[in-house]
């Protein structure tokens, strides 16, 4: 297919992004007749330095978890620029060294939980759909045909900020992920997949470990979203809730995880595929091959190859399956464009086939299926935070070591 456009550039306005993702991508999306619609969180090196250089983590251990009102919440909304490497965890982790020592370490420990779900999804892949120790949770609830309904305003109020955001603090993320298959019954991989729809940060690995915490089959402790979590995190939606008198979630929820089931292999040990350790260069590359998960200028090949074209393909097979909303092809494309790559669209081992690149290794199955089909002549490691090893990924406070520590490199 032949080379897109480059994006237009937000300093332009965002109607032209807009129109841009409109125009080549619109049919890949789950938008339909909506439109294309951005986030508040803006793609781009530029803001995601914007945002790493005013991280203040005051007070974040106790409000971290705070939904309303807004300016409460301690969250510091970086996680889609960590998903999509325009900041690396190590650079995350040390510009919190300056933190009070509590919220620092609280906030170090939400980096290691994203650097265990990719260690987690290094090791065992497309697997991580299964359950990871226990089975699904039985119980039910009065919804049990509509997973999110709009009658209860705290699901109202959550849907409406991930539809429209594309952002969720993680407490909301708890709530949506238990009242759909803990109090609902329904499938937490469908729910998963709706939630990954329109996350800027939606990744396989964060987005499906994190439910299967939360549902049970990763610890066999079910997270019982009920009306005492919504009362202390968001005061005053439940004073107006339509369903006040007869709140669905008034009692915790009679549920509990599944039996004991097999683990995924590996999981329990065995070697990680971690790629290599140092560059693997067997040639001369002429360009730089990004992907989503390696964006920034900080990405190792990009750095090693400064003076090289970057290229990067939109996954038309993948999109088709995956359905994203424009609020994440929209933050793609203004990263994109200020990055100046080239855009293409299409089957990437199409796209790129008869081109030696230049490459950094990325731990997602689809990367590893691809990457040996294309001429990839420098390939470098991934910037990890703590490096893989094969011991047990069935704990993460086991492999965290207890929370706040760093092994590195």
């Amino acid at each position: 297919m032949p080379q897109l456009p480059s994006p237009p550039p937000h300093r332009d306005g965002p109607d032209g992004v807009l129109a841009w993702v409109g125009e080549h991508l619109g049919h890949l999306t789950c938008d339909g007749d909506e439109g294309v619609r951005a986030s508040s969180v803006r793609g781009g090196q530029g803001a995601a330095d914007a945002a790493l250089a005013a991280l203040d983590l005051t007070g974040y251990a106790a409000r971290r978890s705070e939904v309303l009102p807004l300016h409460r919440r301690g969250a510091t909304r970086l996680s889609p620029y960590v998903r999509h490497g325009l900041l690396p965890l190590p650079a995350v982790w040390d510009a919190a060294a300056a933190g009070p020592p509590k919220d620092r370490a609280k906030f170090r420990d939400e980096l290691l939980w994203q650097e265990y779900a990719r260690h987690v999804y290094a090791r065992i892949g497309r697997d991580l759909t299964r359950p990871l120790r226990f089975d699904d949770p039985v119980g039910t609830g009065p919804w049990s045909g509509e997973p999110w309904p709009q009658e209860m305003a705290c699901m109202d109020a959550t849907t409406t900020e991930l539809h429209e955001e594309g952002w969720l603090v993680n407490q909301t993320r708890m709530w949506m992920s238990s009242q759909y298959a803990v109090r609902a019954g329904r499938d937490w991989r469908e729910g998963a997949q709706a939630m990954y729809q329109h996350l800027l940060d939606g990744s396989p690995a964060a987005n499906l470990l994190g439910w299967q915490w939360t549902v049970g089959t990763g610890t066999g402790k079910v997270y019982g979203f009920s009306r005492w979590q919504v009362e202390k995190r968001a005061p005053g939606l439940c004073r107006d809730c339509p369903v006040n008198r007869r709140c669905p979630v008034q009692e915790w929820p009679d549920a509990q995880a599944g039996p004991r089931v097999e683990p995924p292999e590996g999981l329990a040990g065995g070697p990680t595929d971690a790629g290599p350790e140092a560059p693997e260069v067997t040639g001369t590359p002429e360009a730089v091959w990004l992907t989503a998960e390696s964006l920034g200028d900080a990405d190792p090949a990009r750095a090693a190859h400064p003076d090289l074209p970057a290229v990067f393909v939109f996954d038309e097979p993948l999109l088709a399956r995956l359905r994203l909303s424009t609020k994440r092809l929209v933050f793609l494309a203004e990263t994109l464009a200020e990055a100046g790559a080239e855009v293409r669209l299409g089957d990437p081992v199409a796209e790129l086939a008869g081109r030696p690149l230049a490459a950094t290794w990325t731990y997602v199955p689809g990367w590893k299926r691809k990457a040996p089909q294309l001429d990839v002549v420098a390939l470098h490691p991934w910037p990890w935070l703590r490096q893989p090893g094969s011991g047990s990924l069935r704990s993460y406070s086991a492999w965290s070591g207890g929370g706040a520590s760093r092994s590195r490199r």
